[in-house]
């Protein structure tokens, strides 16, 4: 593993975390993406596809990272200075990813999203997800709209994803792993669409996007919503 990029990340206001380290080099490792995208497959097939014969290889990668004690952490940059996180905790049986947007406006980051056995999310629709990864900002962990899309991921949930999803997508996992079938990982990828499953994303009645995600922080729905305001801004931050 690359550990030339070693330095402690930036604070991100609000999150109690433990070591957050900058760990940019893991993104151009194989191995890397398979723990990362694991909660991803939903079915013992999809797991199949993205594993193939790296299954053992790729726990003993994540084995390491665990054992080193600090936070994987990365960072997107979207327009008007806010930034998305992604934090890798790798605390004893708490494990897990968090997304979390910040801007350095707010008193606090939002948590968008959260990889674990007591997952949350969508915290990203597809329109969302593809403009974070394709806008090219300098500044975060890399420029790469592959990286950045695989990096994202996890976080979305979208119910009418469009026709060239699954060759977006496909295009990106051929040119970060070593799957043997990207195409048809891909295609099951995007009906899995992780732990909270596909949301459906509106406008209507509020003025900015929100869904209807039984697990999500961007349901107005549930109890344990942003508040209207945090949603609004939210939005505004990862409008496409």
């Amino acid at each position: 593993m690359n550990s030339a990029d070693l330095r402690p990340a930036a604070w991100i206001p609000g999150y109690e975390g433990g070591p957050l380290t900058h760990r940019a080099g893991l993104l151009d490792e194989p191995l890397f993406w398979l723990g990362h995208l694991c909660s991803c497959a939903q079915s013992e097939e999809t797991e199949e596809l993205l594993f193939g014969a790296d299954y053992d290889a790729a726990g003993d990668f994540r084995q390491r990272l665990l054992d080193r004690g600090d936070w994987p952490t990365f960072a997107v940059p979207l327009a008007e200075n806010h930034r998305l996180h992604v934090v890798h905790r790798t605390v004893g049986d708490d494990t897990g990813t968090d997304y979390l947007l910040h801007h350095p406006g707010w008193d606090q980051a939002e948590l968008l999203a959260r990889d674990d056995g007591h997952f949350m999310g969508p915290g990203l629709s597809w329109p969302e997800l593809v403009t974070a990864a394709d806008n090219e900002l300098p500044g975060g962990s890399t420029t790469d709209p592959d990286a950045r899309l695989l990096l994202l991921l996890p976080a979305f949930g979208d119910a009418e994803v469009p026709d060239d999803a699954v060759v977006r997508l496909t295009v990106a996992l051929g040119a970060r792993t070593s799957v043997e079938a990207p195409e048809t990982l891909a295609s099951a990828l995007l009906a899995d669409q992780g732990a909270p499953g596909p949301a459906r994303w509106t406008t209507a009645g509020h003025g900015f996007s929100v869904n209807d995600g039984e697990y999500s922080f961007r349901n107005p729905a549930n109890r344990f919503a942003l508040s209207a305001d945090r949603l609004s801004r939210v939005a505004t931050a990862l409008a496409p």
